[in-house]
């Protein structure tokens, strides 16, 4: 397979690079980069060396099989992992040929579909990707409400019923209440049509009828996508997996990678059962499993197998290390959620001193976010650095946004709430009153609000200072919408900044010193905006929709020295030396009225925080929570009666002296000092 080493005498041994590649893996990820035979499912435990699986098959696929890199396509689901992905098939291969490769998420793989196939689902390749707060403003004007919660509700069951592929004319067979968020449903979908718009799921949704819809657009992409990788496969919906059924057509060349242990996403649509439809839809199907851990002690290992094995299982897997026995697990019962924060973060504190670790180190986990409140006022006293997952992404925030609504209008003219934000940020003259008029007439002629202020019978609703300071506004958009395919992404941008004059007006609008972080902000975005064109040689129409994708799939990504806080699921993929899962408790982990597959599902939950784990883990919980005024007493999750007792060690209010609040703050304070003195001068 590897070709003839060289014998002469005068000649050096040359091992090929496969063969000093595959010689660093172990026996079953050497099988599952080389096995070729067939479609194949790698059941990867956490912390098994899946990534280097995918990437070493990659390498492997081009240095050793004859595969040309834009034929083979690599599939996440983040934007990080598919960064590092790319960047470990670099490192790889260094000085060879992989342009052209694909290694994207599912959604970015789905955009390049529908940009390129556009016309034949009557798009134009510049459609918009509506965001989370678009199709919310959208379905509050169908439904006539304001409700947070309802609109957030049909959100989910529009996403719902995309990611299963069921269109609303399927809808339409069921109860009365369904044919109403039905007809809502079908309505959506009109009026995403007429701004020239998709949302996330639209994403999948739409390859997937279009290559069922039009056979020789699906012909095109097997031809061109030749073998499929797909990591996290336990996290598929069922629109996904038509998507990459489709793609790997007869031929079913392609590796999915996948751990029905760490499935916890049923919530928004993934489906486990998709990991055994592929032993019923391929027969030939072959499964590699990767139980040994790279990650974890021996200790955290056996608790993480002895809990889940109390699951129904889809594969038997028992995951292994020879890391050494390690800690023994710290259970901790806490007087209440305030004592709980006290105490972890004095510990945290005191392990730092201790042990001379970094803050990112450390991670504490949980399962709904509001458990965060008191560790981020405890982190706060202590001036212990931290950061949240799942806060504001850069890209949320409203001077992004604000230049992002131009960027989407020029992009595509025909994208309604791109339009009203941007011609109302900054304010031009142009007043809710003129907006109005112009929105009636739109309607009444289905046409956007962009084409209808140049439409005939316009002149006759504005006065003539209304309708030039509006045809100026569209002008404007028009100059640079011509131009933008067309000239360097860096002088467009400087020159937009300039002529909408955004930094007087943050300055006009705000205090000086909101107004510096903000410009701040939007001057870190162009920048970064710039270098991403030039880097990937896309023009800004082409940025627009790849801005749109990172909003939506991960924000910006920073590295800071601090403590991480997290829900378990955010937490995925994730790897800390030092875990502390919070909140462990019944009605919170497991989560409150879960049924029997519910509670199989937190038990994942559960595994998942303690395979992030590495060296130490504390999991701890409360004997009564504060609810408003009252308290509720509090009873330990049966996760934890789960686990092998032999390897757990308990602390707290029934196995240790407690100190007054007094007494500890003042140790941690003590702590804290010592910290201080040992670190360096900055």
């Amino acid at each position: 397979m590897y070709g003839q080493l060289a014998l002469a005498v005068d000649e050096p041994v040359r091992i090929p690079v496969a063969a000093a590649m595959l010689s660093k893996l172990n026996p079953e990820q050497r099988e599952a980069v080389t096995y070729l035979g067939g479609p194949l499912l790698v059941l990867a435990g956490a912390g098994s060396g899946k990534t280097r699986v995918i990437t070493h098959k990659i390498a492997y696929l081009i240095d050793e099989c004859g595969y040309e890199a834009k034929n083979i396509a690599a599939i996440t689901f983040t934007n990080k992992a598919a960064s590092e992905m790319k960047a470990r098939v670099g490192i790889l291969m260094p000085g060879r040929d992989a342009k052209g490769l694909v290694v994207s998420t599912f959604h970015s793989l789905g955009m390049n579909i529908l940009r390129a196939e556009a016309g034949l689902l009557g798009y134009k390749p510049q459609f918009s990707i509506f965001d989370a707060s678009d199709t919310a403003r959208i379905i509050g004007e169908l439904v006539n409400s304001g409700d947070k919660q309802e609109i957030r509700g049909m959100q989910t069951q529009i996403s719902n019923w995309k990611s299963a592929f069921v269109s609303p004319e399927d809808v339409m067979a069921g109860s009365a209440e369904e044919e109403v968020h039905a007809r809502i449903y079908a309505r959506y979908q009109e009026t995403l049509r007429a701004y020239q718009a998709v949302d996330f799921d639209d994403l999948i949704h739409l390859p997937v009828r279009l290559f069922k819809e039009h056979p020789e657009a699906l012909a095109r992409w097997q031809h061109r996508l030749r073998y499929l990788l797909i990591d996290e496969y336990q996290d598929t919906n069922d629109c996904q997996y038509q998507l990459t059924r489709l793609l790997a057509g007869h031929r079913a060349a392609f590796t999915a990678v996948g751990d029905d242990d760490q499935a916890i996403y049923a919530w928004r649509g993934a489906s486990i059962a998709n990991l055994n439809n592929l032993r019923n839809d391929y027969s030939q199907l072959r499964v590699i499993k990767l139980e040994q851990n790279y990650r974890s002690s021996q200790r955290i290992l056996k608790v993480a197998n002895e809990l889940i094995n109390h699951n129904t299982k889809v594969f038997e897997k028992k995951l292994w290390s020879d890391h050494g026995i390690g800690d023994a697990i710290r259970i901790y019962a806490a007087r209440d959620d305030e004592h709980e924060a006290e105490s972890v973060v004095m510990k945290l504190v005191a392990h730092k001193f201790e042990h001379q670790t970094r803050y990112s180190d450390y991670a504490i986990l949980y399962r709904s976010n509001y458990l965060s409140r008191a560790f981020e006022e405890q982190l706060r006293s202590q001036r212990v650095p931290y950061t949240v997952s799942g806060g504001t992404s850069f890209f949320e925030k409203s001077e992004i946004k604000d230049i992002t609504a131009y960027l989407r209008l020029i992009a595509n003219p025909d994208d309604d709430p791109a339009f009203i934000r941007a011609i109302t940020t900054p304010r031009r003259g142009i007043g809710n009153a003129t907006l109005e008029k112009l929105g009636n007439h739109a309607g009444a002629r289905r046409i956007s609000l962009f084409e209808a202020a140049s439409a005939a019978g316009m002149s006759e609703l504005l006065s003539p200072n209304q309708l030039e300071d509006l045809m100026m506004f569209c002008r404007f958009i028009g100059r640079l919408e011509a131009r933008a395919g067309k000239e360097p992404c860096n002088e467009l941008l400087d020159e937009l900044l300039r002529a909408i004059n955004y930094e007087a007006w943050l300055y006009d609008t705000f205090e000086p010193r909101q107004a510096e972080g903000k410009w701040k902000n939007v001057e870190d975005f162009t920048g970064w905006l710039k270098r991403k064109a030039e880097a990937d040689d896309k023009s800004l129409l082409d940025m627009v929709q790849t801005i749109a994708l990172i909003s939506m799939l991960d924000g910006r990504e920073e590295s800071p020295d601090a403590v991480s806080l997290s829900t378990l699921h955010a937490a995925k993929g994730l790897e800390f030396p030092h875990v502390f899962i919070i909140g462990v408790e019944e009605d919170i982990l497991p989560f409150r009225d879960s049924d029997e597959k519910g509670i199989e599902e937190e038990r994942r939950l559960m595994y998942v925080g303690i395979t992030r784990a590495e060296r130490s883990l504390q999991i701890s919980y409360c004997k009564r929570r504060r609810k408003g005024r009252d308290w509720a007493l509090c009873e330990p999750s049966r996760f934890i009666e789960e686990m092998p007792q032999s390897e757990l060690t308990h602390a707290g209010i029934h196995a240790e002296a407690v100190v007054s609040k007094e007494e500890g703050m003042d140790k941690l304070a003590r702590l804290k000092a010592l910290l201080a003195k040992s670190q360096p001068d900055a």
